[in-house]
């Protein structure tokens, strides 16, 4: 890892959020343009392709701008972005949507798994210790630049297809006590190769159910709101789950 200068941060932080939001390569003049950087343009190209040189972007073949890789997303997400904390109110929606299932396992982790997609515009999956997958939102993917290659979106699916082959041994091979994992790119392992990413909570009931809930979608999720949102689910299974 190289340490990064304050104003490389600054363009790379800048970068990251642009590409989040446009889906984009990014050229030095858009970073210029749009955001207030104290540095010329010159410089910013400068700076990119160090930033390239020490594996924190990459060229597409198709432009000239520059993408974040999941190396630098990573970065961002552990160092660089403030995360949107979910309202009391949202809370409290999310919590009211389940309430009322808290003591049926399926029905309750059925009902959650569509809460986050719904709030999370991303594909949802919610699992459980016991094999049991639940998937929702799968439209959402749709509304993704990325998925409009269609061998992007079949990988994807093919591979959650085969929950048990693909992302059960993925979130039991995930050690630690984190409160939310990131996995971005080749983190996803041999079987989903690509542009991904994974951003899951894991959870244990009062009766010692374990399991995870997260959502997949393209590597520029939108991490300032997914991730505290994600976080937030696995705490609500933990705290409102009676009885499983």
């Amino acid at each position: 890892m190289h340490d990064l200068t304050q104003r490389q941060i600054e363009i790379l932080k800048s970068l990251i959020e642009e590409y989040i939001e446009t889906a984009e390569a990014v050229g030095s003049e858009t970073l210029e343009k749009k955001h207030s950087l104290s540095a010329s343009p010159a410089t910013i190209r400068n700076e990119m392709v160090r930033l390239t040189e020490f594996g924190y972007l990459k060229k597409p073949h198709t432009s000239s701008g520059r993408i974040p890789t999941p190396q630098a997303m990573k970065f961002y997400v552990k160092q660089l972005m403030k995360e949107k904390e979910l309202s009391v109110a949202e809370e409290v929606a999310v919590k009211e949507k389940v309430w009322d299932f808290r003591d049926e396992h399926e029905k309750f982790l059925h009902e959650l798994t569509r809460s986050l997609a719904e709030k999370t515009k991303a594909l949802a999956v919610s699992a459980t210790d016991d094999g049991g997958c639940f998937f929702s939102g799968y439209a959402n993917i749709l509304d993704m630049p990325e998925f409009f290659d269609i061998d992007l979106t079949k990988a994807l699916l093919s591979a959650l297809d085969d929950e048990e082959a693909y992302l059960q041994p993925l979130f039991q091979g995930i050690i630690g006590e984190e409160d939310v994992y990131v996995l971005v790119g080749d983190d996803l392992g041999p079987g989903l190769q690509g542009p991904y990413s994974l951003v899951f909570a894991k959870y244990t009931t009062s009766m010692n159910q374990k399991g995870e809930i997260g959502v997949i979608g393209p590597a520029r999720l939108d991490y300032t709101s997914i991730v505290p949102t994600v976080k937030y689910f696995g705490r609500l299974i933990e705290e409102v789950a009676r009885g499983w």
